[in-house]
């Protein structure tokens, strides 16, 4: 198997609100409309998907039909070039309709960092520091 990911797909409650939250509200592009029954954005490198929560989980298996819990155990990361940049993408997450599950503070690590949560709990960490970018806008971890 090659080392890449390609695609994360998040099962969501709502097709049409989680693609404004994130087209409309965090500036994500896309041709995709809730009426294809799913949705692609383009990413730098991976492309983010949203499906119906119910069909991920039954294209899966019957058993994976659940309740969601708050903490699946998993977060996606935006990291941005300066560390004010966090506080600005939190805020603009909180005015798409997300949450602030943690504003920007000092990390252990020594980088910036704070947490938002979208319309259906997938949590997000904005984080600044420890790496820098490579051209493609990918980070260079060694």
């Amino acid at each position: 198997m090659e080392p890449r990911i390609s695609l994360i797909t998040l099962g969501v409650k709502d097709l049409e609100r989680s693609w404004r939250f994130y087209r409309d509200g965090l500036g994500f592009p896309t041709t995709w409309t809730p009426d294809k029954g799913v949705i692609f954005f383009k990413t730098g490198g991976v492309r983010l998907a949203l499906y119906s929560y119910e069909s991920l989980a039954k294209d899966i298996a019957d058993e994976f039909l659940m309740e969601k819990s708050k903490f699946g155990g998993i977060t996606l990361a935006h990291n941005v070039r300066e560390q004010p940049q966090v506080d600005e993408v939190l805020k603009l997450a909180e005015a798409a309709g997300g949450r602030i599950e943690r504003p920007g503070h000092q990390a252990f690590w020594g980088g910036y960092t704070g947490f938002f949560s979208d319309p259906d709990g997938y949590l997000w960490e904005v984080a600044w520091g420890a790496f820098p970018f490579l051209a493609d806008g990918s980070l260079d971890i060694p």
